[in-house]
């Protein structure tokens, strides 16, 4: 079974980054060589092994224009890359590299990614609340670096979040029971903006829903990514690229979301046929919520369904479809349980992971 690596970390923002990067300071060096050498292979693959210096100056103006929106979180990246002796440009064109390569080149093909996040109301859930998760797919070299951070700052809630070493949070809830994740789509209106990590991260330290929400719509977003986020008392799901933001509130039927654009608008400037995999999954994990009575161990059942094969909502290293299953998540608001695990979601060893403060605001 993976184990799932974690830190705990106390501070102000610059601090909590060195902690990780102290800590870390051999994965991160790794996880960026890592994503380096992916990103030459793919640019090589098409013919344009010389762009790869552009990566680096289109990373660098969304970090810039990541420090105007989320100063604090900024600070903590600049503290992580101190501390593991990497160049603070580089682990943020590598942790975002998604958003800044599909600013440079024609996106990749959507059978590369995989990911399923799935928002369930009070109405289908077996105690009459929210959950919300997701897997996170990708590059399966990425396995190698999945980690969870627990956040107690000097300032703010107390956050647990998971994401690769040396990363800002991917997906995950702080102490007030705001839950956050993402699943990766792509138009044809990408350009240098802020990288979804920040996003999220400056999400995951709102005190309500509506404020996460509102993070999420005035972020100057470098690409298309859709946005999940939930309390205790409902979810909102936000499909965005950086010309539009498109909204889904959670009603009586569960939300589910794989990696094609479900908004019309969005669907005109999609860059790709829609996968068979992304369809698939959509559709299984509608029907699959839809007969109800979900619990924990519904979501964590559905985050292993293989009944698809290689195109399944679980996706395992030798499927050899240039993705895998990196980490799975679910959250229940109400109640502030968190259960995650790195790798697939029945290969990986699941645990809850615990607040030590109370909430402290309002939900909504």
């Amino acid at each position: 079974m993976f184990e799932l690596p974690t830190i705990e970390c106390n501070g102000a923002p610059r601090d909590l980054g060195r902690a990780q990067g102290e800590q870390w300071r051999d994965l991160v060096q790794r996880f960026v060589d890592q994503r380096f050498r992916a990103l030459a292979a793919y640019l090589a693959e098409r013919g344009q092994a010389e762009r790869l210096a552009e990566f680096e100056k289109v990373g660098r103006a969304c970090l810039e224009i990541a420090e105007r929106f989320d100063p604090e979180g900024t600070e903590e990246h600049f503290g992580i890359a101190e501390a593991a002796g990497v160049d603070a440009v580089r682990l943020y064109a590598a942790a975002n590299m998604t958003d800044v390569r599909d600013v440079l080149v024609l996106p990749a093909p959507a059978d590369e990614e995989g990911c399923t996040s799935v928002l369930v109301p009070p109405e289908k859930s077996r105690d009459g609340i929210v959950i919300a998760g997701q897997t996170w797919d990708l590059n399966p070299d990425d396995l190698d670096f999945v980690v969870a951070v627990h956040r107690i700052p000097s300032s703010g809630p107390e956050t647990w979040s998971i994401t690769c070493a040396g990363a800002l949070s991917l997906m995950g809830m702080n102490a007030d029971g705001v839950a956050v994740g993402t699943t990766n789509i792509k138009t044809r209106a990408s350009r240098p903006g802020v990288g979804y990590l920040t996003i999220l991260h400056r999400a995951i330290r709102a005190r309500a829903r509506a404020e996460a929400t509102e993070v999420v719509r005035r972020a100057p977003r470098a690409a298309a990514h859709t946005y999940w986020i939930a309390d205790a008392v409902s979810g909102v799901e936000l499909e965005c690229d950086p010309d539009g933001v498109f909204e889904r509130g959670l009603e009586q039927d569960p939300i589910v979301q794989t990696n094609h654009c479900q908004a019309f608008p969005l669907q005109q400037r999609e860059g790709e046929a829609v996968t068979e995999s992304s369809r698939k999954r959509l559709a299984r994990a509608g029907a699959w919520l839809a007969r109800g009575n979900v619990d924990f161990d519904a979501v964590r059942a559905l985050f292993a369904d293989r009944s698809d094969g290689v195109e399944s909502i679980n996706r395992y290293p030798e499927d050899a479809q240039g993705t895998t299953t990196n980490a799975c998540l679910v959250c229940v608001p109400a109640r502030r349980e968190l259960f995650a695990c790195r790798g697939p979601s029945d290969r990986g060893e699941w645990r809850r992971l615990t607040f030590s403060t109370p909430s402290r605001a309002p939900h909504g």
